[in-house]
């Protein structure tokens, strides 16, 4: 039987050799803490984490690599960010397509720090209208967060117009680039950003652990820590040092990750971002044109191909989506995920909640012949 992934919007398999050496060379000749010692390994360490701060900053055009602070996940990064600048009585706007990383944050200050919450309403597609956003700007306004494109439906949201914002509000512009950050290019600077969150594990490459956040000047300087520890600098001082990255890493950092993070930016700069898109959307055309002859599916997002990522949901009528994702697996080893997709607004603005969608998502490595054969076995599944 074949074995086939699709599921490359949760975490991008499989991993190119580099990454995998990477990771092995930093366990086998280096594991040493970075910055902590002056001794040679820990020298080393320190010399592979800021390496992989100057190829996130030259990948996204960010400020300089002291605004670049790794996490363990994109999670980590956009809870930082929210948890970091609003305070008691502040004012955040966000869309009904965002994944549970910015809502649940976001619920939590609503209820502890008394945040006001405006979300604003996307389309059955996914799609949003800016002028939206601005509609819900007011003085207290203190930041706009949205999602560059859905992990449910695919659609990209609108980032050309986040400079126009600018004209309406200073507050902190946060993006969550989960979905888009190696496939998209993204220039923070020209964008007008103040945070970009990214994860290390998707379409970067990375190994599961690794993420990240590049943030503006002004906003390194804004943001509060939200965890504090040791960080190999100002080891005199009782209080978290106050420059960034350092406020805001602390504890030792996942070195063997940032290494095969490196090594899978290196394969970016290798292939291109537009090469790796163009190979991902022409998969993603071929799936969403053969989806179409299929009687009983239904397909969600934008009907634009170059208004989405490679992330297609679909329904099939009278059917339950959690066994058909049990039985593509088990009877066809074809690999994807069905449900909310931690996403329970998304599919609110979609119409899918509460019983969610299929979602298959494609990834550099995949084949016209494995979407050829997956939608051989939807339609087989349809016609039952």
């Amino acid at each position: 039987m074949k074995s086939i992934y699709f599921d490359n919007a949760a975490t991008s398999n499989p991993k190119p050799k580099i990454v995998i050496e990477a990771v092995q060379d930093y366990l086998k000749n280096i594991c040493a803490s970075p910055g902590r010692g002056g001794y040679g390994l820990g020298l080393e360490a320190g010399r592979i984490i800021f390496e992989a701060r100057e190829k996130i900053r030259h990948l996204f055009n960010g400020p300089s690599e002291e605004n670049i602070i790794f996490t363990p996940n994109v999670t980590y990064a956009l809870n930082f960010a929210l948890l970091g600048i609003l305070k008691p009585g502040d004012h955040v706007i966000t869309t009904s397509m965002e994944h549970n990383s910015v809502i649940r944050p976001l619920r939590l200050l609503e209820k502890n720090r008394n945040v006001e919450i405006s979300i604003v309403k996307c389309n059955k597609k996914g799609e949003l209208d800016p002028s939206d956003i601005i509609k819900e700007i007011k003085p207290s306004t203190k930041a706009i967060v949205f999602t560059h494109a859905s992990n449910v439906s695919g659609t990209i949201l609108p980032v050309e117009s986040l400079p126009e914002f600018k004209n309406h509000t200073d507050a902190f512009i946060i993006l969550d680039a989960a979905q888009t950050a190696g496939v998209i290019d993204i220039d923070f600077e020209k964008s007008g950003l103040d945070f970009l969150g990214f994860t290390g594990h998707k379409a970067l490459y990375g190994p599961p652990g690794t993420g990240g956040l590049v943030m503006s000047r002004r906003a390194g300087k804004a943001i509060m820590p939200t965890i504090c520890g040791g960080t190999g600098s100002r080891s005199d001082m009782e209080f978290q040092p106050d420059f960034t990255p350092d406020k805001m890493e602390a504890g030792t950092p996942n070195t063997a990750g940032i290494a095969g993070l490196s090594a899978g930016l290196d394969f970016i700069n290798e292939n291109g971002v537009d090469k790796i898109h163009k190979h991902e959307m022409k998969l993603t055309k071929i799936f969403i044109d053969g989806l179409k002859q299929i009687p009983k599916v239904k397909i969600y997002g934008p009907d634009e191909i170059e208004k989405r990522v490679s992330t297609v949901s679909i329904t099939i009528d009278d059917s339950d989506m959690g066994e058909l994702a049990f039985r593509l697996d088990v009877e066809y080893g074809i690999m994807i995920r069905s449900g909310l997709h931690c996403s329970p607004l998304g599919h609110k603005t979609l119409g899918t909640f509460p019983e969610g969608t299929l979602r298959f998502s494609f990834g550099y490595f995949n084949t016209e012949e494995e979407v050829e054969y997956g939608l051989n076995v939807i339609k087989e599944l349809a016609q039952e």
